[in-house]
């Protein structure tokens, strides 16, 4: 069964667990090193990345979770998420885990009485996919070989790079699971080449 972990030191971590046991997948909340061990895929919720980068350092989980990305391991990130595993954020001299070759700028859809819920046309998921955006941010630059998934108002919302998926809204507060699925078939690729290798020794 494929093993997918939720960080789970704040945000919205609850809804993860619910969409990944409803695709038939086991769900881990991570919240120490060890629970870690055994993933096939990790994804980082939203939340408020300040806080939960505080908690990556009080419990010694970044440099983990960048050394499971060196092993190829696919991660998703959502809202929070997303500035979490970008390389850049505007305005800050540093990133968190710096994994995804995009530039992030926090708050860009404005503040939580700003949140609003959209349909987006995604063509390599779905057309008239809910999306719910709140304290958004978006992606403000891309590396030359990340892919541009969806757009909303002219600011890229959804992206991949290799290994990593980042989203600017919350599928999970949704009922529809494609985004996620989209996710998990990364996963089960990844996770099949992984095996193909191995056995090739």
């Amino acid at each position: 069964m494929t093993k997918i972990g939720v960080l789970a030191l704040q945000g919205a971590i609850r809804e993860h667990i619910h969409q990944i046991e409803s695709l038939g997948c086991k769900a881990v909340a991570v919240k120490t090193v060890e629970d870690l061990n055994g993933l096939d895929g990790l994804i980082l919720p939203g939340g408020e990345s300040t806080t939960m980068r505080k908690l990556l350092d009080r419990y010694d989980l970044l440099e983990p979770i960048q050394a499971l990305a060196q092993q190829g391991i696919p991660m998703f990130g959502t809202c929070a998420g997303l500035i979490l595993l970008a390389k850049k954020i505007t305005g800050y001299e540093t990133p968190h885990l710096g994994l995804m070759d995009v530039e992030v700028e926090r708050n860009s859809f404005g503040r939580q009485v700003d949140s609003f819920e959209v349909e987006l046309s995604i063509p390599s998921i779905g057309d008239d996919i809910p999306a719910v955006f709140i304290r958004a941010p978006h992606i403000v630059s891309i590396g030359d070989h990340v892919e541009i998934l969806a757009t909303y108002e002219d600011r890229i919302v959804l992206a991949k790079d290799g290994q990593f998926l980042g989203c600017s809204f919350h599928p999970e507060l949704t009922e529809d699971v494609r985004v996620l699925q989209y996710f998990i078939d990364m996963v089960n690729e990844f996770t099949k080449t992984s095996k193909a290798k191995t056995n090739s020794i």
